[in-house]
């Protein structure tokens, strides 16, 4: 059963069909193969995968995203690092490090957080003599902070799979992306000397005032949004909503960048982006369906026997597995296909589903920056205009911090569980 299911999804996928679709046919090709094919229980599954409250929370960040970049906040936030650090050697890196973890408090989405930060930065840094290669792997590395700090579209898919609490997650994932950019900003500090660059002339303190000030409304969102989780005001969903009216609100009225006119494109490609991920998450539920039917985790349990003693030999095999998976497939679908599989031996084991799930997500935003797929990797490539082998030249020392502190992470859960029940 697994050589089938795994065998038809790499086949398919081999013949370049979308994954969506790939996993459609693996699911057909199950049911094949266990006598139960039946149109109309596909179509059930399509229609209550898309159909799950937890998942709205997608459309709205996505559309509180679109609102972001297009309402002003985005340029306001890199202005206001700019005036921050911009004139130390190296600035525009930490301004890129910094500007990266305030676009993850607001849209949780690494695509689109790294695509508006590159078509901002990557140019002004060329400009500055900065290594574009280099530059382009900063950018790249900071957009994977994205769904790791709340609000995160990738916890959020992986909550409603697994049936961890949203929220729990959120909350667990503060700290292990402070992590990373850390991590990034000692890196960027060792290699950023190779380059000959021009700093900007350091700010006056009327001046930093001035930038914070006009970043302030960007700055109050990730406030709301985390203040109302940990309030219990509302929930995961209810905060996508909200996002993504304070967003339209501070871009329509406080910055008056989005004019009415520019209402219906904004909600168009939002849309588009929402209709891509809920139609994989749709297909990829039919695929879970079918593995719990097949009894699958049992077996994969069964093949993990000799090992359950051992929580962190079992750890070290499923990063080391979704590793392997994430140079080969995107985010999205490799949170679908393994949670249901992955799940049940992770509770077999004993370890904490929460833990793992922020474990599981850094891993696959790793996997974001991997080729061939990584999709991030190609849209720094495609704004920054370079090919892949040159950006996998720069973003190669930034890409091992942050598999350093994932191995941090596996060694020392109690980076993630003590501070989450600070927040909790």
């Amino acid at each position: 059963m697994i050589g089938v299911f795994i065998g038809s999804l790499l086949g398919t996928m081999a013949l370049g069909m979308p994954i969506a679709f790939a996993l459609l046919l693996s699911g057909v090709a199950l049911m094949f193969f266990l006598g139960i094919f039946d149109s109309q229980i596909i179509a059930q599954n399509l229609i209550n995968g898309a159909d799950n409250f937890p998942l709205m929370a997608i459309p709205f960040f996505m559309l509180a995203g679109e609102a972001m970049n297009a309402g002003g906040l985005s340029q306001r936030i890199v202005q206001m690092a700019m005036s921050m650090v911009g004139h130390i050697r190296g600035g525009l890196g930490y301004v890129a490090i910094i500007a990266s973890v305030l676009f993850a408090s607001l849209s949780g989405s690494a695509v689109a957080d790294t695509a508006a930060l590159g078509a901002i930065l990557i140019p002004m840094m060329v400009k500055s003599g900065y290594d574009i290669n280099r530059s382009s792997g900063l950018i790249a590395s900071g957009g994977i902070i994205a769904p790791i700090i709340p609000p995160s579209i990738g916890f959020i898919i992986f909550g409603v799979t697994s049936g961890v609490s949203i929220t729990k997650l959120f909350m667990a994932g503060i700290v292990p992306g402070v992590m990373l950019a850390v991590g990034l900003c000692v890196t960027w500090a060792i290699v950023a000397h190779k380059d000959k660059v021009q700093v900007a002339p350091r700010k006056s303190i009327k001046e930093i005032l001035i930038s914070i000030r006009q970043g302030f409304w960007a700055l109050l969102l990730p406030v709301i949004i985390i203040g109302g989780l940990r309030g219990g005001i509302f929930t995961p969903t209810e905060a996508a909503v909200v996002a993504a009216v304070y967003a339209l609100f501070v871009g329509m009225v406080i910055y008056r960048q989005i004019k009415l006119a520019d209402l219906y494109q904004l909600l168009v490609r939002a849309a588009k982006m929402t209709s891509v991920v809920m139609f994989l998450v749709a297909a990829a539920l039919v695929s879970s369906w079918l593995i719990t039917v097949a009894n699958l985790p049992a077996q994969v349990i069964g093949l993990l026997e000799p090992f359950m003693e051992h929580p962190l030999l079992i750890l070290l095999m499923i990063n080391l597995l979704v590793v392997l998976i994430g140079t080969a497939m995107d985010m999205t679908p490799t949170i679908l296909i393994l949670t249901p599989v992955l799940m049940p031996v992770i509770q077999q084991v004993g370890i904490d589903p929460v833990y793992f799930g922020v474990l599981f997500i850094i891993n696959n935003a790793i996997g974001l920056l991997t080729p061939p797929v990584g999709t991030v990797l190609n849209v720094v490539c495609g704004v920054s205009k370079i090919s892949m082998e040159d950006i996998m030249k720069g973003i190669w020392p930034f890409l091992m911090v942050e598999v350093i502190v994932l191995i941090l992470l596996i060694l020392f859960p109690s980076l993630v569980t003590v501070p989450l029940k600070w927040f909790t």
